[in-house]
């Protein structure tokens, strides 16, 4: 017996055991042949029903597959339905020589009877398909006590006759349920003078049959009309053959099948569903829609050449798939190939070139070839129908159409369309999805394949009816409905546009930022990049290649929900772009009637090293990599999920919910037929493979595939104490080999390209070398050694490790540094030290250069080349860790994954022709049209704040640069660094004017005052200094308990003294006077740290916002709190007054914008969008910076992104995207137009309103 159902039965035993009866089921199983009279007189002298049911499942496990049928079909018999279910989906394959005496029943009762009734004898060819037969003999055995019909429907070719032959090929349901015998009539398309000769010959056959029983019967006349055949045939088949089955084989017409209602038990088979709806009685359907599986349709070739199915030539499992499972066109092939057994190229092309003609062998099928059949069938159509069916001719394989896209293809009401449909439905000529609703209608591949051929002529003009059609419909817009019918244009316009050969139609749609923005919003980007990639050879490649860029460095944004404003962001594009061109053209036309748009002025600086950047989790990505073929990336993360999607566009392919726990790490085999992956859950599993146990006790951090097809392996390795490191045969259950010799976490593994040693990372501080063949040690090496001023501090975790293209060197990673060394004589060839401030996380070599890709904590990726020991380059692109880094087989191109749920595809040639650094820049400070900013974080630079072109740049500064401030009064700029000094520079001649020290640690924050001779400075030692710069003298301002990390100037009335205030960690604000240095106030605010402080503008007011979650106004004429604003869920970050003083906006740590009314408290508004964004916050982040246009109706807001809100209503105006995130401060113009403000990786965004 096969193991699945062996494995079903098992499975099922209890619930078998505990209701069947096995005296009732022993008399089938004993008909059938499969069970012997001393095997029935042994399970019933059990004493129990229970112990006979235990008895007999014992017995029927130690038989074969027929067995298991037998048993099966007498559940069926017994009315066990709902346990013959449980093992329905296990029954197994019969090979033709053990299935010809047990399908005939076991007896010569069942063949005599079939033979008498001219049933026709099983083919020389066959293979049984028993789910399909068993369901017809289910049908059947409902017409054991009352006459009905049961219809067996299908398409041409799909194996309805000998599958109704089959099915009356068991003693059990004969003897049951006909015992009167079973007639078949062989019927086809005939007129009513055909028929009248087939019934006359039915009628004559049964009365020699009675004859022969009863001599004293006569024979009568033969009967001279239709009427009195009928009559004849009813006298016949209720008086002397009263439980009989009569088999009508292929009915076409529901006029022909009229004469067969007689009240008697009907088996018929045909095309048309709807034939039986035209007679009286019960009535049942079997649908034969399934072809042959693939092993089925190979042992039929098999069969017909007299070879065992494993020994097929290579093209016969090609020759399988092009015969779409039809048992018809498998049969004429393997007849050709029994007479020619050498043109199994030549039918394969045949068949691939839909030369339908030319595949014809005589046989007992009515049609000799499969393009007969097919025109059969569509020629008893209406003319009007047949036209109508012709037009599916444009339809694309695999892909089933609601009713809605036909009715405006054929100008048709729907309900017309359905019924048209129904008829075509109905006569085998399409197939219906009963799954959705509404329905979904799709044709055969085969039926598919004729239309195409007959009308390859007419395909050009067919595409053009559909986009005509289409056009005339949807004039005004296309649909946005998302239901079926939109998807579908959305999903094949293009491709009828291409088939017509409307090129400039194409491009118009193609090239349309409203069909991009459309499409993408009811479909995703994937889809669009797959139509430019699909139709470059027919589109402009230039125009191409700026759209698909586009869509490729801005899918993840466009899979967000809210739908972002797409011509904001295609704003962004180069202004060479036809995508910006266009963008711009819209924004400006939406300017005029009030809407909001900003122009990124200094893009044209920047490059983008990425070529996708895919959001393919909700979650930390840990690992991704490349197929072995480069077409396919497969991601896993802390969502528990695998995905796989496409290299080119991010189309999803595949998404498995894979683990319990989170997903530590993926790998392709080498033919990318099977997916491994392993998990925190403890658990190693292989998609599409078998299932490894679990042998591992702690989280399984690693896994690969061996490299080359000698022999496939996985190695996996865990956090387990000794048995951390396993290799594993897929074929087998448990592991093949374990390494021993690691004493703590095996962090990753990874074979030679040659697959003879595996190395293996530890958190033990060494990297080993294991021989794969004997799983011994071959080399050890102490990376730990490496780092001997901190080896007695801390551990030394090696990461991870990759060998070099020739296998020769094996590179590893250690806390920052990376490290090559020879393989042979382990001897260290190359040290790479990366970011004191990093860690790095991964290391890949590339395996067609002399590269190695590093990813590193502080959200980078460098590129180093090994043989020169040089940084090819440091590229910047995502917002948080970067855990893995892979090129792809053939080194083109680089893939990342990060923390900040992306996966980046970047092109190597791009990247190492860039060699662009770019790191974190320092907050900005902005004076007019002159931008000042830390570069490169120990270089200032100042720019132009129109177009963000440098206009000066200092020398390396001896510590890295954390504030900065622009003198209004003189060309002078001043540094705060992170040793305490404070250097005020001349611009733009660089000339040191001043260096000022005293404090002892970083400078938080710097600002001249208006008349600028005093530059009042913070800093992390708590202090405040108020420098006379040019002079050095400097007064102190102390009494803070923490960091000081901001102030603001004071000025209560135009004619009083100005006054400073400052806040801290320390839930304080102080107000001191400059001069004297006197403390005037000391305010405890609030429980937790204050985290910003704004005053209003007539200086009456100041607010404070805590990290205590609240927000407080407080009066500058009395120091008393007049106003407490609770609400907030979390720590209270920014705040505001609008230039009025009547409004106050407070932001959030949870992204969420209050607006309060500051006369009384009440809160007016929460700006915040419905639902959380990737980042899990209503704005990418922390508000960390809010703004008031001049007329109070607008609020600018920093974050994640930056937005723009309605005051008044509290609804989003308008959303910019950086490249990175966690913007600090955002700096605006006095006319509210021009914005200035930096990202986590350093790029720099000036942006201007659109006019």
């Amino acid at each position: 017996m096969e193991e699945g159902a062996r494995s079903c039965l098992l499975q099922s035993r209890s619930s078998l055991e505990q209701d069947i009866r096995a005296s009732y089921l022993m008399d089938h199983m004993i008909s059938d042949g499969v069970l012997t009279g001393d095997e029935e007189d042994r399970i019933r002298s059990k004493p129990t029903r229970r112990e006979q049911a235990v008895a007999l499942l014992e017995l029927l496990l130690r038989k074969d597959n027929q067995a298991y049928i037998s048993f099966y079909n007498a559940l069926v018999r017994e009315s066990y339905g709902d346990l013959a279910s449980l093992l329905h989906n296990s029954l197994p394959l019969v090979s033709p020589e053990a299935e010809k005496s047990f399908s005939d029943g076991g007896t010569r009762y069942v063949q005599a009877v079939l033979s008498e009734g001219g049933v026709p004898q099983r083919p020389v060819v066959f293979v049984s398909r028993p789910a399909l037969m068993n369901r017809v003999r289910e049908k059947l055995y409902r017409l054991q006590k009352e006459p009905g019909w049961v219809t067996v429907f299908g398409m041409a070719g799909s194996g309805k006759s000998v599958l109704a032959a089959e099915a009356v090929r068991d003693h059990a349901l004969i003897t049951e349920c006909f015992p009167g015998g079973v007639h078949w009539l062989s019927i086809g398309q005939l007129d009513r003078s055909d028929l009248l000769v087939r019934i006359q010959s039915l009628c004559f056959r049964l009365e020699q049959q009675s004859q022969e029983k009863d001599p004293s019967s006569s024979l009568h006349r033969p009967p001279g009309s239709l009427e009195e055949a009928k009559e004849r045939l009813r006298f016949l088949m209720l008086r002397r053959y009263p439980r009989s089955l009569l088999i009508l084989d292929d009915i076409w017409d529901s006029s022909v099948l009229k004469a067969f209602d007689i009240q008697c038990r009907v088996l018929l088979t045909t095309r048309d569903r709807s034939l039986a709806d035209c007679v009286s009685g019960p009535k049942s359907e079997v649908a034969v829609e399934s072809g042959l599986e693939e092993g089925q349709a190979l042992e039929i070739l098999a069969l017909y050449v007299n070879r065992k199915p494993q020994r097929l030539p290579e093209q016969a499992r090609s020759i399988v798939r092009e015969c779409k499972g039809s048992p018809l066109v498998v049969s004429l092939i393997g007849a050709l190939l029994r007479e020619f057994p050498d043109r199994w190229a030549y039918y394969l092309h045949t068949l691939q070139q839909k030369k339908f003609k030319r595949i014809r062998k005589s046989s007992s099928y009515d049609y000799d070839a499969l393009d007969q059949a097919m025109a059969a069938s569509i020629q008893v159509l209406s003319e009007e129908h047949r036209e109508l069916y012709i037009d599916l001719t444009v339809l694309e394989k695999d892909v089933k159409v609601p009713a809605k896209v036909l009715s405006v293809l054929w100008d048709l009401e729907p309900e017309e369309v359905e019924d048209v449909l129904q008829d075509f439905v109905n006569k085998s000529l399409l197939f219906r999805d009963c799954h959705h609703r509404p329905y979904l209608y799709y044709l055969h591949d085969l039926q598919l394949d004729f239309l195409a051929e007959m009308n390859r002529s007419g395909l050009e003009s067919l595409h053009t009816k559909v986009v005509r059609q289409y056009q005339q419909r949807y004039s005004k817009g296309p649909p946005t409905s998302g239901d079926e019918e939109c998807l579908y244009w959305f999903r094949f316009l293009t491709y009828h546009m291409a088939k017509a050969n409307l090129t400039q139609e194409l491009y118009s749609l193609m090239f349309s930022l409203d069909w991009v923005r459309t499409k993408a919003q009811i479909m995703g980007p994937a889809h669009l990049i797959n139509d430019y990639l699909e139709y470059s050879t027919i589109l402009d490649k230039e125009v191409r290649g700026h759209f698909q860029e586009f869509l490729s460095l801005n899918g993840h944004q466009l899979e967000q929900r809210p739908f972002p404003d797409v011509v904001q962001l295609a704003l962004s594009q180069p202004d060479s772009s036809e995508v910006y061109r266009q963008a711009l053209l819209q924004a400006q036309e939406r300017a005029t009637r009030g809407g909001l748009y900003l122009d990124w002025v200094n893009k044209s600086s920047l490059k983008s090293l990425s070529r996708l950047v895919v959001q393919p989790h909700q979650g930390s990505i840990y690992s991704a990599c490349f197929s072995h073929d480069g077409t396919k990336i497969a991601s896993c993360g802390s969502s528990k999920t695998l995905r796989v999607f496409k290299s080119t566009s991010g189309e999803k392919l595949l998404e498995i919910q894979a683990h319990d726990d989170e997903v530590l790490c993926c790998a392709f085999s080498l033919d990318d037929h099977l997916l491994a992956t392993c998990s925190s859950d403890r658990k190693v599993k292989v998609w599409c493979g078998s299932l490894p146990s679990d042998e591992h006790e702690e989280q399984v951090n690693h896994c690969q595939f061996t490299n080359t097809r000698r022999r496939l392996l996985l190695a996996t390795c865990s956090n387990d104490k000794f048995m951390n490191t396993k290799l594993w045969n897929i074929n087998k259950p448990s592991s093949q080999n374990t390494m021993f010799g690691h004493l703590e976490p095996v962090n990753h593994c990874c074979f030679s390209p040659d697959d003879a040693y595996l190395s293996t990372s530890s958190s033990d501080g060494t990297l080993k070398l294991w021989e794969v063949s004997s799983a011994n040690e071959w080399k050890s090496i102490d990376v730990a050694d490496m780092f001997p001023e901190q080896r007695e501090q801390t551990e030394v975790m090696v990461k991870c490790s990759t060998w070099s293209a020739g296998g020769r060197t094996i590179i590893c990673a250690a806390r920052n540094a990376v490290f090559v060394f020879d393989v042979e004589t382990a001897a260290m060839l190359l040290e790479i030290r990366t970011s004191r401030l990093s860690t790095v996380q991964y290391c890949h070599a590339c395996p067609s250069s002399n590269l190695v890709a590093i990813a590193l904590s502080h959200y980078a990726v460098e590129l180093w080349d090994i043989e020169t020991s040089k940084k090819m380059a440091d590229c910047s692109g995502h917002l948080s860790w970067v855990h893995g880094v892979q090129f792809s087989p053939d080194g083109s191109l680089l893939l990342s994954c990060s923390d900040d749920q992306t996966v980046r595809v970047s092109v190597c040639v791009c990247i190492c022709a860039s060699a662009v650094c770019l790191s974190i820049i320092c907050p900005i400070c902005l004076h007019q049209l002159t931008l000042l900013a830390g570069v490169c974080v120990c270089v200032c630079q100042v720019r132009n704040g129109r177009t963000g072109a440098v206009m000066f740049q200092s020398e390396n500064q001896e510590s890295r640069i954390r504030c900065t401030a622009i003198c209004s009064q003189t060309s002078a700029v001043g540094l705060g660094r992170e040793d305490g000094t404070i250097q005020v520079l001349e611009v733009p001649s660089g000339t040191s004017l001043a260096t000022l020290q005293g404090h002892t640690r970083t400078v938080l924050h710097c600002q001249f005052t208006p008349e600028g001779h005093t530059l009042i400075t913070s800093s992390e030692d708590t202090t405040i200094r108020v420098w006379r710069w040019r002079t050095g003298e400097c007064v102190v301002l102390e009494g803070h308990k923490e960091q000081v990390r901001c102030f603001s100037l004071l000025t209560t009335t135009p004619s009083s003294e100005t006054h400073l205030l400052s806040w801290s960690f320390d839930g304080t604000i102080k107000v001191w006077d400059m001069s004297s240095g006197e403390r005037l106030q000391d305010l405890v605010c609030h429980q937790g740290a204050v985290l910003a402080c704004d005053v209003s503008p007539d200086g009456q007011l100041f607010a404070t916002t805590s990290a205590d979650k609240t927000a407080k106004v407080w009066s500058s004429a009395s120091w008393e709190c007049v106003r407490l604003l609770n609400g907030h869920q979390d720590c209270v970050r920014s705040c505001r007054f609008s230039w009025d003083g009547r409004r106050l906006a407070t932001g959030d740590d949870n992204g969420e914008i209050r607006l309060w009314n500051v006369k009384d408290g009440t809160l007016l508004k929460i700006c915040s969008r419905d639902n959380k964004d990737a980042m899990d916050s209503l704005h990418g982040g922390w508000v960390t910076d809010l703004h008031f246009s001049p007329d109070n109706t607008v609020l600018l807001s920093t974050g994640g992104y930056i937005k723009w809100w309605n005051v008044e209503k509290g609804e989003a105006l308008q959303t910019f995207y950086p490249t990175g995130a966690n913007l600090k401060r955002i700096h605006v113009s006095p006319d509210f137009s021009t914005f200035v403000t930096i990202d986590n990786i350093g790029i720099l965004y000036i942006l201007k309103k659109v006019e």
